[in-house]
């Protein structure tokens, strides 16, 4: 069983009133870009935990969180009360397998998100070594409202950085938003918007997709991409989707 260590919140980033991400102080063993670990908090004998994926890279001197508070939730209030200097539990040893050694070489990477599941994949491209074997790289991100769309100036960077080899696509489904696509991710795949906006298709022989987010979403993309003639990525059979529900 893994170990718990006391970590600090040494940084509080505030996005909306109820989005958040914590950077935390905590010796950790080494770990993978796109895994994940728990963070808990005592509540009289008890020890509330959650997974939760690291956003920065693991060169990073720190490990940042990005969570979402649950009104009613057991866990997410008390996180959302976390300052400066206020310490929780950090669970040592980091786990999960939505990470790039997992994923077969191709031409074009594609990383699909929604709400705080974009997590693991701004550690991915921050950590820099999807830059090195991809060609192209698309990061798709879907959320309710405009005012969800967090991180834009890491994503910028990477713009800035890569050039026309990076590809940002904004999803908001309840509001018109300046530069995003409207409705739901596995739609515009389904119809070919998302395609027409990247300039890419997907294909079983250039494509490599990652896909994070809420169940619902997750099994409607896979479907969709499975009926465009991709196939499931396993260990045994090599393909091109792999995936991870996010709760």
């Amino acid at each position: 069983m893994a170990a718990w260590v006391e970590g600090r919140v040494i940084e509080r980033i505030e996005w909306t009133p109820t989005l958040f991400s914590l950077r935390v102080a905590a010796e950790l063993a080494p770990y993978k870009a796109g895994q994940f670990t728990k963070l808990a908090l005592a509540q009289g004998e008890r020890r509330i935990q959650r997974a939760y994926s690291f956003v920065n890279p693991p060169s990073a001197p720190y490990h940042e969180f990005y969570l979402v508070e649950i009104p009613d939730g057991e866990l997410t209030p008390s996180l959302g009360s976390l300052q400066e200097g206020d310490t929780l539990l950090v669970q040592s040893q980091a786990t999960g397998f939505l990470v790039l050694d997992e994923v077969p070489s191709g031409r074009d990477l594609w990383l699909l998100s929604t709400g705080t599941a974009i997590g693991p994949f701004l550690s991915m491209l921050a950590d820099g070594e999807a830059f090195d074997r991809f060609e192209n790289l698309v990061l798709v991100h879907g959320v309710r409202r405009g005012e969800e769309l967090s991180y834009q100036g890491l994503i910028a960077s990477f713009a800035e950085q890569h050039g026309a080899r990076f590809h940002y696509v904004p999803f908001v489904s309840r509001e018109g938003w300046p530069g995003a696509m409207a409705g739901r991710i596995p739609a515009a795949i389904a119809d070919g918007r998302l395609q027409a906006r990247v300039g890419l298709a997907f294909s079983p022989e250039q494509s490599q997709v990652l896909i994070c987010g809420n169940p619902a979403m997750v099994k409607e993309t896979q479907q969709t991409l499975l009926e465009l003639g991709l196939a499931k990525n396993l260990r045994r059979a090599p393909g091109n989707i792999s995936a991870e529900n996010y709760w």
